[in-house]
């Protein structure tokens, strides 16, 4: 009898295991289906810029051939603008590092769903209606290098948003600080952070405005597209953990000092218009986010997080890439 019960034993675990092996990960699962989506994504709105499919981008050019008149000793800045309506320009970039990082180091992210929230985030950034909202930012600070001979695009006024929003004036290209593509974060001896501009893009805080503290500008901060629209598509997940770090370390400062902080992200600043109805649903998404931890969706997350941005909005692939013009 015992010779009997051995090997139903032994098949019962053969059956049992290879069960468990036919049984994948049903996210690793997404992500194969996902990656090759979002490469191709991605490489799409490349071909829309580099053929001048993407709305703000063309405007871009215009603008900076218009500022270039009357300001051609700031022509190295406004060149370096210009790359904003190409794949030089900096948010491009960005995109080709993150979905390079998912496909070559998965190792970064604490769990498969952290990969595919991820994935899913950088096809929805490259989608190239939503990016020509995003683009918005760096045009912007051209039009405001004009005086006033060109408007502001998708954004009401530097006045009006002012007004509306109680904010304070950082000066000229104030639409793009925050944004990891154009700067970053540092903290200096004293324990203050202040704003450091990239390469040639230091040229506004020399010429046109002046240090910014993240104290100061988390408090009083105006409107811009990054900040309030599209801060989770367009940062990595390390990045968006670096700015809740930032955050979170300076209102414990201020809480030591019996003061109370209000983060740069707890409301969205007025002065958007005329945007897409992706980048409405950006502002829902945005919402969610701030209801919810970074923890649940960065390299730090252990839980599978169901407030990826877009999460349903997948029906916009069959969208043409013409819709940005």
């Amino acid at each position: 009898m015992h010779l009997l019960k051995t090997p139903f034993l032994l098949l019962l675990i053969i059956i049992t295991t290879l069960s468990l092996f036919g049984c994948g990960d049903p996210v690793k699962e997404q992500i194969e289906q996902q990656l090759p989506m979002t490469e191709q994504r991605v490489a799409q709105l490349g071909e829309a810029l580099n053929n001048g499919q993407v709305r703000n981008a063309s405007l871009i050019k215009k603008y900076a051939d218009t500022v270039m008149v009357n300001k051609a000793n700031l022509a190295p800045l406004i060149n370096e603008f210009r790359k904003d309506a190409s794949t030089d320009g900096p948010m491009y970039k960005a995109l080709l590092d993150r979905i390079n990082t998912a496909k070559n180091q998965p190792q970064m992210f604490e769990s498969s769903q952290a990969l595919y929230n991820e994935l899913l985030n950088i096809y929805q950034a490259a989608d190239p209606v939503l990016y020509s909202d995003a683009l918005s930012d760096p045009l912007n600070v051209l039009a405001d290098m004009s005086d006033g001979q060109l408007p502001r695009i998708n954004s009401l006024s530097k006045s009006q948003s002012q007004q509306a929003n109680n904010a304070q004036d950082f000066g000229t290209g104030e639409q793009l600080i925050g944004n990891p593509s154009y700067g970053n974060w540092q903290t200096g001896s004293n324990g203050m952070s202040f704003w450091a501009w990239y390469g040639m893009y230091s040229l506004m805080g020399d010429m046109f405005g002046r240090r910014t503290s993240y104290n100061d500008w988390g408090r009083q901060r105006n409107y811009s597209y990054y900040n309030d629209y599209g801060r989770t598509r367009y940062s990595s997940p390390n990045q968006l953990k670096k700015q809740t770090s930032l955050d979170t370390r300076t209102k414990k400062s201020f809480s030591n000092r019996g003061q109370k902080f209000t983060s740069p992200y707890s409301k969205n600043r007025a002065g958007s218009s005329s945007l897409s109805s992706q980048s409405k649903t950006a502002q829902t998404s945005a919402n969610r986010f701030r209801t919810n931890s970074v923890k649940k969706s960065s390299y730090a997350s252990k839980s599978k997080s169901k407030n990826s941005s877009f999460r349903n909005s997948n029906t916009n692939t069959s969208r043409g890439f013409r819709r940005g013009k």
